[in-house]
């Protein structure tokens, strides 16, 4: 499958009245920010250069239009990560796809520098995206499913291409050809084994379509449950107590409190470029620590601001003596089951004392997480001309290119799944821009070899 971020439902598809014989120099699987990033270095490299000398690129997005996490496009969440960190600042601080230029476009330029802040809204970010996606949108074919990747060889028997497979939007198939591909499936949602999404059990991704349906219905909710201590957890305590607020709203997590992200200047050095080559010709213990010494910068932290809010809240509905917000620490889910009336019965432990408690809930929401997608699911055949190490992960050269048997010629990029090889980055926005800009010279350097 591919990433679930798209672009414009509107534009007519590019594959549509395209030469069914040509080859593409690069194809993208996958449309959010990572190869949103690829399209822009292609398409400034393109600009005012001859037609042989250009780079033929297609992208293909499963989704009818552009988007990014859009079920957490809470109005008042702000980005985690500098505003300069954009889609090309850092590869070209004078391209006319930054955010500030997006910003001046929009007339708020002046304005939102007026506030002294590095970190947008979320949901002005995501507006930057799509203003983003929309001006190489003839880059793109939304609607299309990837289903198959298939190895093509010449007569000497050299893979030189892959021919990719797709479902249309009318539910027929369309394959292209490309001498090299970028697999950016991104993450998918995670919830523990055993887990079954409901009505009544959601992952907090779903959040605002699902509390805008029960808004919408009317449902009574009388207490909600909100598993998970990160900042996806926290803000989905907040919202839902902002939501509903007659409701409970209960937070339940292993941990004696929230933990504070770690955002001081020397932690967040292991989001720079060059880290990203420390962390690439280290060893693998090397790696190992490095990864655990700095997982506070984003796994499993929250904000400060929104930890003191939260404790804020919480300390005032004391004081006032109606306590809505509640935090179950030191605790764990151990089941929960569906009562005839549609509510949930949950199970709580206390672990310090095994302890249980059974906890009546209209909602249980589990802000759990995101794993990587598996690339090696995606490519299919393609997997099997890839080489692996030996905790059986794909081997991945510097500029992000999968490592193949020596009968492969044609190329695969990955953005994301590089955790292993390229660190903490893999699955973030801050070397967005570096990255693309390293596979853009990457795919230029292939083509002058020939490749």
């Amino acid at each position: 499958m591919c990433l679930p971020e798209g672009g414009d439902a509107t534009v007519k598809s590019p594959l549509k009245g395209s030469d069914s014989d040509s080859i593409h120099d690069i194809l993208g699987i996958g449309f959010g920010p990572s190869n949103l990033a690829l399209a822009i270095a292609i398409e400034e490299h393109n600009a005012g250069l001859p037609a042989e000398r250009r780079l033929d690129s297609l992208f293909l997005e499963r989704q009818p239009r552009f988007g990014w996490h859009r079920g957490m496009l809470i109005d008042d969440a702000t980005m985690q990560v500098s505003f300069l960190k954009d889609l090309v600042t850092l590869r070209d601080p004078a391209s006319d796809f930054s955010f500030l230029c997006f910003l001046r476009e929009k007339g708020r330029l002046i304005d939102f520098l007026n506030q002294k802040t590095l970190f947008p809204l979320r949901v002005e970010f995501h507006e930057y995206f799509e203003w983003a996606a929309a001006r190489v949108r003839h880059q793109v074919a939304y609607d299309h499913d990837v289903t198959a990747i298939e190895p093509i060889r010449d007569e000497t028997g050299t893979v030189t291409a892959f021919d990719v497979v797709c479902r249309d939007p009318a539910g027929g198939t369309v394959t292209r050809r490309a001498r090299n591909l970028s697999v950016a499936v991104g993450l998918e949602p995670h919830v523990p084994p055993g887990v079954t999404l409901t009505e009544r059990v959601w992952h907090n991704s779903q959040l605002l379509p699902r509390v805008a349906e029960l808004t919408a219905t009317r449902a009574p909710v009388r207490r909600a449950i909100v598993l998970g201590a990160g900042q996806s957890g926290a803000e989905t305590v907040d919202y839902l107590h902002r939501s509903f607020p007659d409701a409970e709203i209960c937070a339940v997590f292993a941990k004696y409190g929230y933990t504070p992200a770690d955002d001081s200047p020397f932690a967040n050095r292991i989001f720079d470029p060059e880290a990203v080559d420390v962390y690439f010709a280290a060893p693998a213990e090397v790696k190992q620590s490095l990864f655990d010494y700095h997982r506070s910068t984003n796994y499993s932290v929250v904000d400060m601001d929104l930890i003191e809010s939260l404790y804020a809240t919480a300390y005032q509905e004391k004081v006032t003596g109606r306590e809505r917000l509640r935090f179950l620490n030191v605790s764990r889910i151990r089941e929960v089951s569906t009562r005839a009336d549609g509510s949930l019965e949950v199970g709580v432990e206390f672990l310090p004392t095994g302890e249980q408690r059974t906890l009546r809930a209209d909602l249980l929401v589990h802000a759990t997480g995101y794993r990587p997608r598996d690339p090696a699911a995606l490519l299919g055949e393609a997997a099997k001309v890839c080489l692996r190490d030996d905790g059986d992960a794909l081997r991945v050269t510097r500029d992000h290119l999968v490592e193949t048997a020596p009968d492969v010629a044609a190329g695969i990029y990955l953005q994301g799944s590089t955790e292993h090889t390229h660190g903490l980055t893999s699955t973030l926005l801050s070397t967005t821009a570096i990255r693309a800009g390293e596979i853009h010279r990457s795919l230029l350097a292939r083509r002058a070899a020939g490749l």
